[in-house]
């Protein structure tokens, strides 16, 4: 596992086929550093122009996954989380009426998700 916090990825993996971008930017142009040529970015937001193109370069795809979430399937999440066979890391919870402060607390990139109460 990589700290990607502590360490630059890019000097410790290499030949990787699938790369899952979660942030899009500098983070998506340093992943096709350490994909294989035929590999895949597979980002989570926009892949810029200039990315794109360095990454047909080095024959790497670059696809973009947007989730739309249903009833159906939040109610299996749903189940997955009460069975225990899915976890859910909350950083840091804030009342609704502190939203300023948990967009605030956003910033310093906490491992985990942010959430308001209501």
């Amino acid at each position: 596992m990589i700290d990607y916090t502590r360490d630059d990825f890019t000097g410790k993996a290499r030949d990787i086929d699938l790369v899952l971008d979660p942030f899009g930017g500098v983070h998506a142009e340093q992943s096709l550093k350490v994909l294989t040529a035929g590999g895949v970015l597979v980002s989570l937001l926009d892949v810029s122009d200039a990315t794109k193109a360095k990454a047909r370069t080095r024959g790497v795809r670059v696809e973009r996954m947007s989730v739309v979430p249903d009833r159906a399937a939040l109610v299996e999440l749903g189940k997955l989380i009460d069975a225990k066979k899915l976890a859910v890391h909350v950083a840091k919870a804030f009342p609704l009426e502190q939203a300023g402060a948990a967009h605030a607390f956003l910033a310093t990139r906490p491992i985990g998700k942010v959430v308001l109460t209501v």
